[in-house]
């Protein structure tokens, strides 16, 4: 990883307002020595979720307060790919809602961008049929229209990111219960996805068929990580630890295609719980991996 081709910004947003463990994710990064890993280091969006309530008529919970989020670090990753032109950003949450803030701002940017997202689930349930009402379980129904309005709109146009410019990589698809097996039905037929078990079987021509599709989107593409692509023997800090995972050298394989695009236009790390880690030694292998991964 050159550490002059990147800045760093966190997002501390933990979408339950529980003040779960992913809103110290940040922080504990930190501590780890990622500011080091990177030529700018441009401190934490506002982005701090503390209402648990759900909001009636959508399910959503905090809707106001991840509206306030989401324009929040939109504005800050702007003004921070304004300023700095010659650096990728390397945005660090907090949950998968982070993604609700990231969209606008390559919107305001870049205009269209793509989408690799790289997640042990697809996310893909709306207010009411998610037992929660956490964005984390939604966020890529709302980048690509489905969902609240006061959602799907966050950056203006409509959608954020269009499905057939995005893929699923290494989401579950075996010994799923009832209702993981119905989100996966959700998915629109024009997202491309490459499963886990398909990861697994071949990382290498996996990430190289992922890259392949999106070779010609929009302005560059986005590369989403959600630790809970990792199987749980890998790393467990993760708030929906899932079996059936990749490990970290198939999880490498499949992402350096995408790294070493150029159309990736930045990268965002998700999920980590900093108070299932009390060591640090997954803080670190998560480090570890980014920058021998990254480019």
């Amino acid at each position: 990883m050159d550490a002059a081709g990147w800045f760093l910004l966190g997002a501390p947003w933990e979408c339950s307002g529980s003040a779960r463990g992913e809103q110290a994710a940040p922080h504990a990064f930190r501590e780890a020595g990622l500011s080091s890993m990177v030529g700018r280091d441009v401190g934490d969006a506002a982005t701090v979720i503390d209402r648990t309530d759900r909001d009636e008529p959508t399910g959503v919970i905090a809707l106001s307060e991840t509206v306030r989020a989401a324009h929040a670090l939109a504005d800050d990753l702007a003004v921070a790919m304004t300023d700095l032109p010659r650096r990728r950003p390397l945005v660090v949450g907090g949950d998968c809602s982070i993604l609700l803030g990231i969209f606008p701002a390559l919107r305001r940017h870049l205009g269209s961008a793509g989408l690799w997202f790289v997640d042990g689930h697809p996310d893909y349930l709306d207010g009411l049929s998610s037992d929660t009402g956490e964005t984390a379980d939604m966020e890529l129904a709302i980048l690509t229209g489905v969902g609240t309005e006061a959602l799907t709109t966050l950056a203006g146009t409509y959608p954020m990111v269009s499905a057939g410019d995005t893929v699923l990589i290494g989401h579950r698809t075996e010994g799923l219960d009832a209702a993981s097996a119905a989100e996966l039905v959700r998915l629109p037929s024009d997202l491309r996805r490459i499963d886990a078990p398909t990861v697994v079987r071949d990382p290498i021509v996996a990430g190289r068929q992922a890259a392949a599709w999106l070779a010609g989107t929009g302005t560059g593409v986005w590369l989403h990580l959600d630790l809970d692509v990792l199987d749980p023997e890998s790393l467990d800090a993760v708030t929906y630890p899932q079996p059936g995972g990749l490990d970290w050298d198939q999880l490498a394989d499949v992402v350096a295609p995408l790294a070493r695009s150029p159309r990736l236009v930045g990268v965002s790390v998700a999920d980590f719980r900093p108070d299932l880690d009390p060591t640090g030694d997954q803080a670190t292998r998560v480090l570890d991996f980014l920058g021998r991964t990254l480019p």
